[in-house]
């Protein structure tokens, strides 16, 4: 919802600030909310969240300034514009409190009508992007979040915390879909390395005739379309990680090389003879069975056996169905932060009826199927709506 405060103790002044910013086409479906002084702004403040506060400096009971102490110290970010008198003293006020963190201030009565405009773009386009920040850090936090309170995910969470403060390497197995890629953000995040890069590589998304320079890099000329040097994953995750997701697909001359700069702590950029130092713990992950792998003659076994140091086996979803209401729950709440609305409920037929699924794409194939339900689904989530929108 688009929302603006507006407070001044003059009568008819924030009705009129009101209409005088209606009449900006790009502000024609915002709602408003007016104050008569400071106290009952601050009320406002907290029960709902504005894109901007307008705001006279002097008012009685609580003035302008101690309004905008008030926001700033709330968290809440809003920006705050004062509006303030012509008079030298209180230009000069205002101009000091922009040192505060208001975000403008704006002079009555007001002579130029575009400046109310520019004022307020400028603020609005901030709190956007301060809110846009916000989700983005709390996706993030929420990235390697590993949900579940089954013995097999106790068991990992467990393994996480014991293996994580170490530099050891860690072979992450477990189909497709089923979360392979938390465990190892997981790793990393409870590591000594966790304000350094996590860079991830998807070896089976990459053509094995590039494998090689994605890693290490490349020098320019190495080939012909090496028109600049580049920079690997291995040199991009220096002090952090770097996770090698199905490695099982990589080819066995980029395995040779994988090999090296674990045995030696080095690489070397294609088409380059210099051997670069590297700092970086190795985290692998597949959905292969390596051991199968090496008997086809497709992996080679000392590599297996440099990564597998640490051994996490990620089961299936059918293996740990207890876990599926949680996760249901999780992603409901998940689904109504990204897409901004209210949070859908579910019945608890209907997750009973989940449950029963086989889930062969597991985690990834569950949480599409709760986004599926939340957009079509017309209130809470049924065993009926189940029945006609989770088709596998």
């Amino acid at each position: 919802m688009k929302k603006i405060l507006i407070v001044d103790d003059q009568k008819g002044i924030p009705e009129a600030v009101k209409d005088t910013i209606l009449d900006f086409e790009e502000f024609a479906d915002y709602e408003f909310d007016l104050a008569e002084e400071g106290q009952q702004a601050w009320n406002l403040v907290q029960q709902n969240d504005y894109d901007v506060i307008l705001s006279d400096i002097r008012m009685p009971k609580m003035d302008g300034i101690e309004l905008l102490k008030a926001v700033q110290e709330s968290g809440k970010g809003t920006p705050v514009i004062l509006m303030t008198a012509t008079t030298k003293n209180d230009i000069n006020q205002a101009i000091q409190k922009l040192k505060m963190g208001a975000w403008n201030y704006l002079e009555k009565p007001f002579m130029d009508l575009n400046l109310i405009r520019i004022a307020l773009n400028n603020a609005i386009i901030h709190s956007q992007q301060q809110t846009e920040i916000k989700q983005l850090k709390k996706q993030l936090k929420k990235g390697f979040q590993i949900v579940g309170e089954s013995m097999l995910i106790s068991e990992i969470k467990s393994m996480i915390e014991k293996v994580a403060p170490t530099d050891a390497r860690v072979l992450i197995t477990g189909g497709n879909g089923t979360g392979k890629e938390l465990v190892a953000r997981g790793l990393h995040e409870l590591s000594s390395r966790a304000k350094a890069p996590f860079v991830e590589v998807n070896c089976a998304a990459i053509p094995s005739e590039l494998i090689e320079s994605e890693l290490f890099g490349h020098e320019k000329g190495a080939f012909t379309s090496a028109n600049k040097q580049r920079i690997g994953k291995f040199e991009q995750a220096e002090g952090g990680s770097i996770f090698l997701d199905e490695i099982g697909d990589m080819s066995l001359s980029a395995q040779a090389k994988v090999l090296r700069a674990l045995q030696e702590n080095k690489i070397s950029r294609v088409g380059g003879e210099k051997a670069i130092n590297v700092d970086v713990r190795v985290l692998a992950a597949t959905n292969k069975d390596l051991k199968e792998e090496i008997q086809k003659g497709n992996f080679r076994e000392d590599l297996y056996h440099r990564l597998s140091v640490i051994r996490i086996h990620v089961p299936c979803l059918k293996d740990r169905k207890d876990d599926i209401p949680l996760l249901i729950n999780h992603f409901l709440t998940q689904i109504a932060q990204e897409q901004g609305t209210a949070e859908v409920t579910i019945k608890d037929n209907a997750i009973e009826l989940l449950k029963s699924y086989e889930w062969t794409g597991n985690i990834r194939e569950l949480r599409n199927v709760i986004e599926r339900l939340t957009i079509l689904s017309d209130g809470d989530i049924d065993v009926e709506d189940v029945k006609k929108y989770a088709a596998f």
